[in-house]
């Protein structure tokens, strides 16, 4: 089973943990950068960061099912919110998408993003131990 730890010394969050140990023989899922477009590439959520952010989360766990992995899965997240983007709208989004995980996660404020209109983009690493 993979475990995510909160070690001492380090921030206590309720949000994250720190570090995700992965047992031997589990199969590792990589999910490249998920944007919030629909099937044909188009923006969806417009300039609403909230909107975005939960398209993201969905179009992460498509990818993650076509690698027989779920969002419980997840061992890392790493998240790339353009500069100006209110993280305290986005936030509430990711959260209810990552269903209670709590894997680390990178998060890093950019100047834009390949997509055109893209607010936010998020990809993973998942350990499927079954």
């Amino acid at each position: 089973m993979t475990q995510l730890l909160r070690p001492e010394g380090l921030v206590q969050s309720p949000a994250f943990t720190h570090v995700a140990v992965v047992p031997p023989g589990a199969t590792t899922v990589y999910v490249g950068g998920q944007n919030a477009v629909d099937a044909e590439g188009g923006i969806i959520g417009g300039t609403d960061v909230a909107a975005q952010v939960e398209r993201v989360m969905a179009n992460l766990k498509t990818a993650l099912a076509a690698g027989g992995a779920t969002i419980q899965d997840v061992v890392l997240l790493n998240v790339l919110l353009v500069e100006d983007v209110d993280i305290d709208k986005a936030y509430p989004a990711a959260a209810a998408g990552l269903e209670g995980a709590t894997p680390p996660v990178v998060a890093q404020r950019v100047a834009g993003l390949g997509v055109p209109g893209a607010l936010v983009e998020v990809s993973a690493i998942a350990a499927v131990v079954r």
